[in-house]
């Protein structure tokens, strides 16, 4: 007998409801609804349009339903973005996009009232201004009221989950993105919370990954005359999602869940927390089955998402196809940037931003299309290979493929540079891991899939892979030292 869930996936720049059909050995894809998910600046403030995006989610619904139904959904996001539920039950404010200047400065003043190295020990998690923990403090310093008016503080896919079901909790894998969370307890940091005068009675209990939250209200399925569902507990971060999904026969393995952002870890069964994890600034964070993913956030498929926003902006209207193009008509090794600088954080004109990088560096400077793409191309390839490298070296495990997963899966150049950055071979695909993966823990909850490993053997099936094999590595290998060289120039 089939069996079919619906999984919402939102990442940073767009959103999609789609039903996963499980017929006992393959899961089968069905995308019937897409939407776009653009920040909204007010009064100096970026915003996520929440009214508009669970607008979105009830269209999935009524389309879902009128598709053949379907027995429970779940939801993934992207981390660290939350909204404060107030009293009453109501939302207190739009929640605050990841990328507001409202963290800017943030680090430091958390390292005046924690020291760097036991913050570190206490979560586990890279320093990143973004997280919620630097989020909370800006509102301390300058909106303690907002703080004093919350009850509850509800991370992006537990909003979602209470504003369709009125419960609240903290995913356990969400809540590990938070910089508050402490891996080896399983829980919410009391050292850090109490450090930075953060409030705890605001964050509620933690559940784990693969369970049933409830159902749908009955106030919604009135409004769209549809039949109750059950809402899972699936891992509510889109990365582990992905994780999850990778079609790994082996225990031991490299994922890059590719997207607006870079994901590029691994798994263990134990947080690594030391002095080298700690100097390479890798995260550990919850995964499905108590599994830690010890990866390091990169800047990803943002820089060209935004590049080509800017293109846009310019009145060209390039396609991916053309960027990617024009980049491979240039000459390679020119010119490199971090991805991971601060300056490329922000919205913006990403062009330009490259070719200043390179100015101050003393390198040569990208004026076409093409070359600021091959720049930026290259770039991520080799910081790829930078991560590669550190994680092999906290491990001390080597690592003979790479599964590159997500929507960067059909980028067959930025594949391609990765096999030979990294000297290894990468296996691109599914694209869409993330739907995969939500599905797949839901079918798991429900007992349909029995374990972790079955679901990777079904998805694995269900969908097909390409194979990169490493080429001209001996030139990759020459660049590597020079863009090693570059970056740590800039961050003197």
């Amino acid at each position: 007998m089939e069996k079919r869930v619906l999984a919402f996936d939102f990442g940073a720049s767009s959103g999609r409801a789609i039903l996963g059909i499980f017929d006992g050995e393959t899961i089968r894809l069905e995308e019937i609804h897409r939407f776009e998910n653009t920040p909204v600046k007010m009064c100096g403030t970026l915003y996520w349009d929440l009214p508009r995006l669970f607008h979105e989610v009830k269209h999935g619904l009524i389309k879902a339903e009128k598709s053949g139904g379907f027995e429970s959904l779940a939801i993934d996001t992207w981390g660290v973005d939350f909204g404060l539920i107030g009293r009453d039950g109501h939302l207190l404010e739009l929640p605050v996009n990841y990328r507001d200047s409202r963290t800017i400065g943030m680090l430091e003043e958390a390292f005046k009232r924690i020291d760097k190295e036991q913050f570190y020990n206490a979560t586990g998690n890279q320093f990143m201004e973004i997280n919620t923990a630097f989020q909370l403090l800006s509102l301390k310093m300058h909106r303690p009221d907002l703080l004093d008016n919350a009850e509850t503080l509800l991370l992006m896919p537990d909003l979602f989950d209470y504003l369709l079901t009125e419960k609240k909790r903290a995913d356990l894998s969400i809540a590990s993105t938070t910089q508050m969370f402490n891996p080896m307890k399983r829980n919410w940091s009391e050292e850090v919370l109490h450090a930075l005068g953060l409030p705890k009675n605001i964050l509620p209990e933690i559940t784990m990954p693969a369970s049933v939250l409830g159902t749908i209200s009955e106030e919604i399925c009135n409004e769209l005359d549809i039949n109750p569902a059950k809402v899972i507990s699936v891992c509510g971060h889109d990365t582990q999602c992905a994780a999850a999904a990778a079609p790994t026969e082996v225990d031991d393995f490299i994922f890059i869940s590719c997207g607006t952002w870079s994901l590029f870890g691994t798994e263990t069964d134990k947080p690594i927390i030391n002095e080298k994890s700690a100097a390479f600034n890798i995260t550990n964070e919850m995964g499905y089955g108590g599994k830690i993913t010890f990866l390091k956030n990169i800047i990803g498929l943002w820089l060209i998402q935004e590049s080509r926003r800017q293109f846009r902006r310019e009145g060209n209207d390039y396609s991916f196809a053309d960027l990617e193009k024009m980049a491979l008509e240039c000459e390679p090794f020119r010119c490199f940037i971090d991805p991971d600088a601060p300056e490329f954080v922000p919205i913006g004109n990403i062009p330009e931003r490259v070719r200043e990088y390179c100015r101050k560096t003393n390198q040569y400077v990208p004026e076409s299309v093409g070359e600021v793409m091959r720049c930026i191309y290259e770039s991520l390839a080799l910081k790829y290979r930078i991560s590669f490298d550190e994680i092999k070296e906290c491990t001390g495990k080597s690592y003979g493929k790479i599964h590159l997963v997500g929507g960067g899966a059909k980028d067959g150049m930025l594949c391609r540079m990765t096999a030979n950055a990294c000297n290894c071979e990468v296996i691109a695909g599914p694209i869409e891991a993330t739907a995969y993966g939500n599905i797949a823990l839901q079918l798991i909850a429900d007992e349909a899939i029995p374990d972790i490993k079955t679901a990777r053997s079904i998805i694995a099936k269900s969908d097909c892979v390409k194979h990169y094999s490493p080429e001209t590595t001996e030139e990759w290998e020459d660049a590597y030292k020079k863009y090693l060289s570059v970056i740590n120039k800039a961050a003197d």
